[in-house]
């Protein structure tokens, strides 16, 4: 398998997927590891289809490189359908044993994973997981995750990006992540104080304004600190490009471990980290 660029610059995905053709830009490839397999769905238009289901033991027990040594092997088997994988292509989500790993095991598996295939390993965790499941319930009772992460894929997000340069496409963001049920825990609301338009430190209606220009960090830090109560960080970057100022929140997001998803292709970074690009499961 020849995977994407894993530097920023990825290539074009080409996932060729039997008897469908090749994935559209409305549909993903989503790879599910579980205690005892992993799972290969294809997410087109809102319907989710099992493409393949592999056996598979993972022992939480292993050393980190051991189990990561597993998981990269057991993508590649279950992903040889792709001939280019891409963080834009494809999502991972696993449950089970890997919810159990320490936090520094956890850590050490994502980064693993990221160097091996480019890709973000998004260990739900429980809560989150019975959120999907409640979500995806069919008819019949029966729940899968996955069809839950389609149907409403973000329970509490914060979102970044430049809100002097691109309020209104972050707007559009927000609008998008609350139709599908996500809450935006910040910004609250989009409506500057008047006062603070067209300058370098935006305020919203919720916010007071400045004691001085140290007070940019209590604001700073206050948007900051919502980061740890959310599921997933949402990076406005129209045309790819990330300013200084989400560079530094994206430095705290790291260090927290939490999920970032651009909603492009970011352009310009000077360190590379997992990440996803695109809003839709």
């Amino acid at each position: 398998m020849v995977r994407g660029a894993i530097d920023g610059r990825s290539t074009q995905s080409v996932l060729r997927v039997q008897g469908d053709g090749t994935l559209t830009t409305d549909s993903r490839a989503l790879v599910h590891f579980e205690s005892d397999c992993v799972s290969l769905y294809h997410a087109r238009s809102g319907v989710l289809t099992l493409f393949e289901r592999q056996p598979q033991t993972f022992e939480g027990s292993l050393p980190s490189g051991a189990l990561a040594d597993l998981t990269c092997e057991s993508f590649d088997r279950v992903s040889s359908f792709a001939e280019f994988v891409d963080h834009k292509s494809i999502r991972v989500y696993a449950t089970g044993v890997f919810q159990r790993l320490s936090q520094a095991d956890a850590a050490s598996l994502v980064n693993s994973f990221y160097v091996d295939t480019g890709l973000y390993f998004n260990i739900v965790g429980p809560e989150l997981e019975q959120f999907y499941a409640e979500a995806g319930r069919s008819t019949d009772g029966s729940t899968r995750i996955l069809e839950g992460v389609i149907r409403r894929e973000f329970r509490k997000v914060a979102v970044c990006g430049s809100f002097q340069n691109s309020l209104r496409y972050i707007e559009d963001v927000i609008a998008r992540l609350r139709e599908k049920g996500a809450a935006v825990l910040s910004p609250l609301t989009t409506k500057i104080k008047p006062e603070t338009e067209g300058t370098d430190f935006i305020l919203f209606d919720y916010q007071d304004l400045l004691k001085n220009e140290r007070d940019t960090w209590r604001h700073k830090y206050h948007h900051m600190a919502q980061f740890g109560q959310s599921d997933a960080i949402i990076v406005c970057n129209p045309g790819g490009i990330v300013g200084k100022g989400t560079m530094f929140e994206l430095g705290f997001v790291s260090a927290l471990g939490k999920r970032v998803i651009f909603t492009e292709e970011p352009v310009g970074l000077s360190v590379f980290f997992p990440y996803e690009v695109g809003l839709e499961a």
